[in-house]
């Protein structure tokens, strides 16, 4: 009896590899073994790049929201002293507390303080501004080695007590 006897046109006399139909063997283009190992090998690669990428951009901006409330701790800090001077300084040491706890590592940090609400007569509304930038290796944020650097910035306003004394 031929294996492949009633199955219509598809017949063989070649019963082929057991326990494969002769219906699929005559389906599955020849000349083909082994295209699905090549496609893989040259996708891989492109896919894995693409995954990195996206887990690195995921990495920057979630550092971008840990910058998120910075300014709003050295503000607060700023606003509660008497003095210029000592509003820059209380915003230095907050900022770099809040960057600490934070768990950002920053290459360079600038606090910049805007204390001209601090001219402004008792009892009438000021605030001062605080602008934090942080640049921090992307190698840091990202994966170890990758060249480069991420700016981070995060600017807050803090209410000055209109019942301060301003002598």
């Amino acid at each position: 009896m031929n294996p492949g006897a009633g199955l219509g046109d598809v017949a063989r006399s070649d019963p082929g590899p057991a326990g494969v139909s002769a219906r699929y063997r005559q389906w599955r283009p020849r000349g083909e073994d082994g295209s699905e190992a090549v496609e893989l090998a040259i996708l891989l690669p492109v896919i894995l790049t693409a995954i990195a990428v996206l887990v690195v951009g995921a990495r920057i901006a979630l550092s971008g929201q840990r910058i998120s409330g910075v300014a709003g701790a050295a503000a607060r800090e700023a606003s509660l002293v008497r003095s210029p001077g000592a509003a820059q300084q209380a915003a230095t040491v907050g900022a770099m507390s809040a960057l600490a706890s934070a768990g950002l590592h920053c290459t360079d940090t600038k606090v910049t303080v805007d204390t001209s609400g601090f001219a402004a007569r008792a009892g009438t509304p000021a605030v001062v501004t605080v602008t934090v930038s942080c640049d921090v290796s992307l190698s840091s944020i990202g994966i170890a080695g990758l060249p480069g650097s991420q700016t981070l910035r995060d600017t807050a306003s803090s209410p000055l007590d209109p019942a301060r004394d301003l002598s």
